[in-house]
């Protein structure tokens, strides 16, 4: 009887644990579910959120900025103003206009005009499909629509630049920069060179001075330097030299002519004579 009642709990015992095994892996799955549904809507959610970033780089992608070339500015016209005509056709980024020489400016200066004028510029818009049409429809157009307006005698020379960026503009400034540099320095070691040399030959002249009257002073003979250059033939000169030697050349030509001329009379006579004298026989 007593090994009875141990078999039943023991069959009891094992019943139990069973079922909490069932337990415990139901819940590990469920776990697992729960675990891989909120994946799921994760990865939905990323989805959902991908497209739009999509959205935005294509909208930026499409905002590429373009960059016009103005090769005519009117005097008088600053970026404020040119500011104000184009941004009526879109949005007008940076803006930079070339001033003149500096050469011109001094001219001006000492006429009486103190302004400052620019020869060419460069417009950038926000969208290159907008600076396409810009430069499409104004070029060679009147830059203003009424007689009255300001510059409305002057015509828009603009074009647009594939493929070109302002930091090329930039670049380019800058290497012109450089090299303005450059050639100030070169002029100005230029001068300096020329500038020492003369100093050099003055002190030079002055200590030959110095000891030449020093040896006057002693009674030593002194030897003075003569300087002989031949001088450059003029104009007339080389003009009359062409002039002799066309007339020696056309004067042998002449003789030559003669003698030749002289050769077949003499050979002309000796024919002559030879018919005449079968005629007679």
């Amino acid at each position: 009887m007593q090994r009875k009642e141990e078999d039943r709990k023991t069959a009891a015992q094992r019943d139990r644990d069973e079922e909490e095994e069932k337990e415990g892996t139901a819940a590990e799955r469920g776990g697992n579910d729960e675990e891989e549904e909120d994946d799921d809507d994760k990865d939905a959610d990323d989805k959902k959120k991908k497209p739009k970033h999509k959205m935005s780089s294509c909208l930026d992608r499409k905002c590429i900025p373009g960059i016009l070339y103005l090769g005519h500015i009117p005097p008088r016209l600053r970026p404020k103003h040119l500011r104000n005509l184009l941004s009526a056709y879109g949005e007008v980024g940076r803006i930079f206009l070339q001033p003149e020489d500096q050469q011109v400016r001094k001219r001006k200066r000492k006429s009486g005009l103190r302004r400052c004028d620019f020869t060419e510029g460069w417009v950038e818009f926000r969208d290159k499909r907008v600076a396409k049409q810009v430069a499409a429809s104004l070029h060679n157009t009147p830059m203003g629509n009424r007689k009255r307006q300001r510059f409305s005698s002057d015509l828009w020379s603009m074009k647009y630049l594939h493929r070109f960026q302002w930091t090329h503009l930039s670049e380019r400034l800058a290497y012109e920069q450089t090299i303005l540099q450059q050639r100030l320095r070169t002029e100005v070691s230029q001068a300096k060179r020329e500038t020492n040399f003369y100093l050099n030959n003055v002190e030079k002249s002055s200590h030959l001075d110095k000891l030449r009257r020093k040896r006057q002073r002693d009674g030593q003979q002194v030897e003075e330097k003569m300087w002989d250059f031949s001088q450059r033939q003029t104009e007339e000169e080389i003009q009359i030299k062409k002039k002799r030697k066309k007339d020696s050349v056309s004067q042998e030509h002449l003789d030559k002519a003669r003698l030749i001329q002289q050769k077949s009379q003499s050979n002309v006579s000796l024919l002559v004579k030879i018919f005449n004298s079968s005629q007679s026989e």
